[in-house]
């Protein structure tokens, strides 16, 4: 279902893995890329979610598979990417899937799901090479780069998602062109009510375009910088935000 307004120079039937997809971010991504003419592979741990974004696509015309993954198990992840060449030789990656910050996890632990899976993945499909032209997208997070939370874990993994996304792209690059995308507030699943309440009115009031993000303002962003269109861009670490983080 290539997309016959927007034109980011991707090559039509190029595969994309996205994970998490099966919600929020992800699936907008992979809605997204797949209207650009992108084969999408959709990874989330919900098979019923996953699944649900893959017939999405397929009922518009495009080509996605689902894939059921933990993005944390080193067997899963090989799996994942042996199930997702079936769409072809593996040329985008959007590291998307990882722990909400609600989620009560420990320091070491929250840390570890969050950075090292986003390490996993990337090492995994570096590992069996990658076509010229290759390129990645971490989701980081203006937590823990511009700003606090209440959860330590949580702004040190994103802060670390940034950092090993300076490394890749500094030492890697040969093999892989790579960015962060750091969203922030934004209207998904995990934050769904967060707007109406008194935390989230606080929140809104401080941001200069007056509203939470939707997942497609994260989703266009990060297949810019996947995109053909930003091949000179290269360890940037972008907030989109509506400007909510220099207010604070």
């Amino acid at each position: 279902m290539p997309n016959n307004t927007i034109h980011f120079g991707f090559a039509q039937g190029e595969v994309l893995v996205v994970t998490g997809a099966g919600s929020g971010i992800g699936q907008a991504v992979a809605l997204r890329a797949a209207e650009l003419g992108l084969a999408v592979a959709a990874w989330d741990l919900d098979r019923s979610a996953v699944t649900a974004t893959a017939e999405r696509i397929g009922d518009a015309g495009g080509t996605a598979l689902a894939v059921t993954a933990d993005v944390c198990v080193p067997a899963d992840v090989e799996r994942g990417f042996a199930a997702s060449r079936a769409l072809g030789t593996i040329r985008y990656l959007v590291n998307n899937a990882g722990p909400s910050s609600a989620s009560g996890l420990g320091f070491d632990e929250g840390v570890r799901m969050a950075v090292g899976s986003v390490q996993l993945v990337t090492e995994t499909w570096l590992s069996a090479g990658v076509p010229e032209g290759a390129a990645l997208v971490n989701v980081s997070s203006v937590a823990g780069n511009l700003m606090g939370t209440d959860s330590a874990w949580y702004c040190a993994a994103k802060a670390g998602i940034a950092g090993y996304t300076r490394h890749l792209a500094t030492y890697r690059a040969g093999e892989v062109r790579s960015n962060a995308i750091a969203p922030g507030m934004t209207d998904t699943p995990r934050l769904r009510g967060f707007a109406a309440s008194e935390v989230g009115q606080r929140s809104l009031a401080k941001n200069p375009l007056g509203r939470m993000a939707t997942g497609d303002d994260i989703a266009w962003a990060t297949l810019f910088l996947l995109s053909p269109l930003a091949s000179y861009v290269n360890g940037v670490y972008l907030p989109v935000d509506g400007g909510w983080a220099v207010t604070q």
